[in-house]
């Protein structure tokens, strides 16, 4: 998420707190969603079903976060 802008998702982490632990929420929710799909994490259905819910709406948010802070392009 967000790799080809990295300096920039960098320093918007470093000036908004919010941004940087949602960015750090998501790619949580990422690799415990992946490891739990390869068999690697137990989790149940539902559980899983939650975290991928939870994931998206941080997905979300971070774009709509992301959006606002980025100059407007014409």
């Amino acid at each position: 998420m967000f790799e080809q802008n990295e300096k920039e998702v960098e320093a918007l982490m470093q000036s908004n707190s919010e941004f940087r632990m949602l960015y750090q929420r998501h790619k949580e929710l990422d690799s415990k969603v992946r490891d739990a799909e390869l068999g690697v994490l137990p989790i149940d259905d539902v559980t899983l079903h939650n975290m991928k819910k939870e994931k998206l709406r941080a997905k979300d948010i971070l774009t709509s976060m992301w959006e606002h802070a980025r100059p407007a392009t014409h």
